[in-house]
């Protein structure tokens, strides 16, 4: 029995060789863990000026800089007021665009409708989610909305990581579509749209 093992051993051991390999096995498996690896404000032997941070070199941009208009980007006219218009054109794929990523993301907490009503909801007795039809928030400009969803506000963070600069303005488009269908009067609807909803309520 010892005879078999023994035999089975010098198999393995020479199944092992690595004079097969292209690179040389190496069997300590410890070169990942010895990596030369610094962290940021550790000192930093490899620089002339021995720190790991080093400065940006000249013209550098930064890849979180969102370059374009300050409307465009941040919701802002030329003065710092929120700006009163979507920046973008306003257009019927633009507002299905933002009911998509709405109910995606923001439907979760505010509700389907926009009025704050959902699971997640219900579960925050302290703060509640706003009711995008409620007075108040009505009268936010395009701007603000488009802040908040960029920078969030109070518990609400923000959305920017998964949303782009036209998703979030798609977004808002979708919000004040839903603040106007929750508020509409029946004069205001096209007049197919009245003889449909006069025929349904009778």
């Amino acid at each position: 029995m010892r005879r078999v093992v023994g035999l089975a051993l010098l198999v393995l051991l020479a199944a092992c060789d690595d004079e097969e390999n292209l690179v040389p096995l190496d069997f300590s498996l410890n070169r990942m863990k010895r990596q030369a690896a610094y962290r940021d404000f550790d000192p930093g032997p490899g620089f002339r000026d021995g720190k790991v941070v080093q400065q940006p070199p000249a013209g550098s941009v930064s890849r979180e800089r969102v370059v374009g208009s300050t409307a465009l980007t941040l919701g802002l006219d030329e003065s710092g007021a929120y700006v009163e218009r979507i920046p973008i054109p306003m257009t019927r794929e633009l507002v299905l665009a933002g009911r998509v990523r709405y109910e995606r993301i923001c439907a979760t907490c505010h509700g389907t409708l926009g009025d704050g009503v959902s699971e997640v909801a219900d579960k925050m007795p302290f703060v509640k989610p706003a009711s995008f039809h409620d007075p108040s928030i009505r009268a936010f400009p395009p701007g603000k909305l488009y802040q908040v969803i960029s920078f969030g506000y109070g518990l609400m963070p923000s959305f920017s990581y998964a949303l782009t600069i036209e998703e979030r303005w798609a977004i808002v488009a979708y919000v004040r579509a839903l603040q106007r269908s929750q508020s509409v009067s029946l004069a205001e609807l096209p007049p197919r749209l009245r003889q449909r909803f006069e025929s349904e309520v009778r």
